[in-house]
């Protein structure tokens, strides 16, 4: 473990003035312990640093923080960094310390960081080096908005960052922080005192820590828990092994007898996302509409024992793809999770509604005259969109939309009232839309998988372009259709599937699907030379 009491550096620390000649010899020496914390909004990083200052000012340290803020919306942390310098040193030379106002690539004791971006942030800024920085850091994922608005997945590769946060840091203390401060009902800045405490980071008992809590009297009580928590992790050496990434769904019983009935026993990632598709049915409908995704699964079970390279990617893939397709979100699925109760909870744990607040939720609807009728049955729907006055009246109906406040009476009814029509979901013009679509999407796959396994796998991925409701759902429909359209001119080509798969990728580069024509463009252009 770190310990850091009068620790003696060969170079003057970067950032800082050098201390004059006429200082006493052993006062040089002596270098500032040098932490950086990078924390997002609403997880208590300056609670953090103001604990941390406190902790230093009442154990015989000088102590400075400083910080620079993020920017707002998840595109960046805010950098808190704090210097503390022991106050015999200043005596013994006679003068105060100059400390540094921000931390220096290269020259950082102590990095703990909120989350795991954040933390492989700062091994990219040089703050984490493997000579001598301490990296403490939460595992789990808070995903920054260059992820989330990728119209593909554009998440990053958790293992990955947590390899670099491991290689790059002289040790490491890593494991998910959010869950143990939820436990504790405290924020996560918390827990990572906690483990700084358990690291041995700082020359400080136990006690010192929760007195700096006690002191700061912010939560004091829920703070102290998830401290104790905290510092257990990290004495017991936190996640060695980074985060696992489980093929186990915390399913009911009723979700794995009809997954073993169905044939999906021991077939690692395939019975993982058919475990997972099953409970999301049987939640989005009912247990009747799971079976019937099964069934539909038992081609391409018997296709992979056929045709398949032996990895179980083409079932798995069609089994992810179907079920995202079958649960589909519409104006009903959209009502039923908006009142939930999970919901209400998530709500009021994020705005951290004190007892005897007042919370008030409005949410807007700006539903267009195709979501209606598609909620409809089918016949009253097509009628709907093929009659001209009543498709005029609707759209002024809905032209300005509307805001539901979900904690009042009459706009929970509302919601309820629409979230009820999941009975009569089966017979809705939108449910004999997707289905039949769904249906052509699985006999292309399985013909193309009798001749070409790659290529197949490149056509099932490819529905992962239809998604969410509204313009999005349209826009992705249009480029799978483009894409179909394209696949017959593939289909004899020798590299069709990696073609495909370019295509696919051009298809997820914007929302209006100019990469994907112009990749179209170039793959006619390199036929028509070839």
């Amino acid at each position: 473990m770190h310990r850091f009491a009068e620790e003696a550096r060969a170079a003057p620390h970067p950032g800082h003035k050098a201390a004059p000649i006429t200082m006493d010899a052993q006062v040089t020496k002596i270098r500032p312990i040098t932490i950086a914390i990078l924390a997002l909004g609403g997880e208590g990083g300056g609670v953090l640093a103001d604990w941390i200052v406190d902790l230093a000012e009442h154990g015989g340290y000088l102590a400075q923080a400083t910080s620079v803020p993020g920017v707002a919306q998840r595109t960046g942390a805010t950098i808190y960094y704090v210097e503390m310098f022991p106050k015999a040193a200043t005596q013994a030379a006679g003068r105060q310390p100059v400390l540094g106002l921000l931390p220096m690539p290269g020259d950082v004791d102590v990095v703990l960081a909120s989350e795991l971006m954040e933390a492989a942030r700062a091994v990219e800024r040089g703050f984490v080096t493997p000579e001598k920085t301490l990296l403490i850091a939460s595992t789990h994922r808070v995903f920054a908005m260059t992820e989330r608005i990728a119209l593909a997945d554009g998440r990053a590769d958790s293992t990955a960052l947590y390899a670099a946060c491991r290689d790059a840091a002289h040790e490491l203390v890593a494991f998910d922080m959010a869950a143990l401060a939820d436990a504790a009902g405290s924020v996560i800045s918390a827990v990572l005192f906690g483990a700084l405490a358990g690291a041995g980071a700082l020359p400080v008992p136990r006690t010192a820590f929760e007195a700096a809590i006690r002191r700061g009297q912010v939560g004091v009580s829920s703070s102290l828990a998830a401290f104790g928590a905290g510092f257990e992790a990290a004495r017991s050496g936190g996640a060695p092994d980074g985060p696992v990434a489980s093929n186990e769904v915390n399913a009911s019983a009723h979700t794995r007898e009809l997954v073993e009935q169905a044939g999906f026993q021991n077939e690692g990632e395939t019975r993982a996302v058919v475990t997972a598709a099953v409970e999301r049915l049987i939640d989005y409908q009912d247990a009747n509409y799971a079976r019937e995704f099964l069934a539909r699964l038992k081609r391409f079970q018997e296709l992979e024992a056929r045709r398949g390279d032996g990895s179980g990617r083409l079932l798995a893939e069609v089994a992810r793809q179907l079920a995202l397709g079958m649960a589909y979100e519409d104006t009903i699925r959209v009502a039923e999770l908006k009142i939930r109760p999970s919901r209400f909870a998530r709500v009021r744990q994020e705005v951290q509604v004190a007892p005897g607040q007042i919370l008030e939720i409005a949410e807007f609807f700006h539903p267009r005259v195709q979501e209606v009728a598609d909620t409809l049955p089918a016949p009253v729907g097509r009628w709907l969109l093929r009659t001209r006055r009543a498709r005029r009246l609707l759209e002024r109906l809905l032209r300005k939309g509307k805001v539901v406040k979900t904690t009042s009476v009459s706009g929970f009814l509302l919601l309820y009232g629409l979230s009820k029509l999941k009975a009569l979901r089966r017979r809705s013009l939108r449910f004999a839309n997707e289905q039949a679509a769904l249906s052509d999407w699985l006999d292309r796959v399985a013909e193309t998988a009798t001749s070409n396994y790659a290529l197949a796998l490149e056509v099932a991925r490819m529905r992962g372009l239809v998604k969410g409701y509204g313009d999005t759902h349209e826009l992705g429909r249009a480029k799978f259709e483009t894409l179909t359209a394209v696949l017959r001119r593939l289909r004899n080509r020798d590299n069709a599937a990696a073609q495909l798969a370019d295509l696919i990728k051009a298809a997820s580069a914007d929302e209006h699907g100019e990469a994907l024509e112009k990749a179209i463009a170039a793959l006619d252009s390199q036929a028509a030379a070839a």
